[in-house]
């Protein structure tokens, strides 16, 4: 049985030292790291763009299904996808989080492992922090800067009438993923001696628990030199993010249902649930994938890449915002996806 270390025992500067013992820096805009009362950056003429999110268990997370490093591994992510989203390239990130004393030094050495898993994978520097105890389970709090050539970030209002409304990806998964880990928690906590039953989901578990910002699609619009009239992350489902885009924007959008990706591992689950797959798509939340506009002249550009499909267009902003079905019916699309505060 592997040891237990109170947090405690270390005390709070104690145990930062120890979770950033081995923490390393790559970039040269990191001009001074964790220790100090701040982190120095410098980004050389480059603009930079400054993101934070709170994660807070039983909102955002359940500890009973979600393992430790992946949490690390997600917390980061989340907020590396919404630099992503203004078309910029992430480059550090802070992290802080309130703690009780259920948890031990082995348990946050844990987490801290996704963390640094994650900020390997995307090349980022963990650059500062702060802990503190809490009373209200585990609450993580990230800030994520990243660097951006001047005046080519994007913003969620510059799509214009003709546009192309397009995503990366696929949708709905992560919140099938949802429903499942729910439902074996709900069968556990009534019978905690049967097995948990994951059907072999792993794709749909993976996109809940591991997610990834797609960065891959910033470097691919960056080498075909598009930058998109308006971009966000769907975070909040395809629905209200494309609401988001259409307000702030001051336009309208048809989409086209048939035009939404959605994995076969995901429409089948659907199916077995009895869910349509396009509602699990359109009010889900949670894929991290990244939906944005472009021009009609771009769209050669981007017809040959297999992870963004072009799902609409946009219109006058008093035509309004509907989606097309697959029977040719057209429906206005209604904001239905994650709200924080229900």
């Amino acid at each position: 049985m592997s040891s237990r270390t109170e947090i405690a025992s270390l005390g709070e500067f104690g145990l930062i030292d120890h979770l950033t013992r081995n923490n390393e820096t790559h970039h040269a805009s990191t001009v001074l790291s964790i220790g100090d009362d701040a982190a120095v950056l410098d980004h050389f003429g480059k603009q930079i763009v400054v993101t934070t999110d709170l994660l807070i268990e039983g909102v955002h997370f359940d500890m009973m299904y979600t393992p430790l490093r992946h949490l690390g591994y997600k917390s980061v992510v989340v907020n590396l996808s919404d630099v992503c989203a203004m078309n910029a390239t992430p480059a550090q990130v802070t992290l802080s989080v309130g703690i009780s004393n259920r948890f031990s030094v082995e348990a946050l050495e844990e987490f801290y492992e996704g963390v640094y898993a994650a900020c390997e994978k995307y090349n980022v520097d963990l650059v500062g922090g702060d802990t503190s105890t809490s009373d209200k389970g585990f609450i993580i709090s990230v800030t994520a800067i990243g660097e951006v050539a001047p005046d080519r970030f994007v913003k969620r209002d510059g799509a214009k009438k003709g546009d192309l409304v397009c995503v990366s990806g696929n949708l709905g998964s992560a919140y099938l993923g949802l429903l499942l880990m729910e439902r074996e928690k709900k069968i556990f906590l009534e019978s905690p001696a049967v097995q948990p039953d994951l059907e072999s989901q792993k794709y749909i578990l993976q996109r809940l628990l591991k997610p990834e910002a797609r960065k891959d699609i910033i470097d691919f619009l960056e080498e075909k030199e598009i930058i998109p009239t308006s971009m966000i992350d769907v975070s909040d489902g395809l629905s209200s993010d494309m609401l988001h885009i259409c307000r702030r924007s001051c336009v309208g959008c048809v989409l086209y249902e048939e035009k939404i990706p959605v994995a076969e591992e995901a429409r089948q689950f659907a199916f077995k649930l009895s869910l349509d797959p396009t509602a699990c798509a359109l009010s889900g939340g949670e894929d991290y994938e990244l939906l944005f506009t472009i021009k009609q002249e771009d769209y050669d550009k981007i017809v040959l890449n297999e992870q963004i499909s072009v799902i609409g267009y946009i219109t006058d902003v008093d035509e309004g915002e509907h989606i097309i079905t697959r029977s040719g019916n057209k429906h206005a699309i209604t904001a239905q996806g994650w709200n924080a505060f229900k």
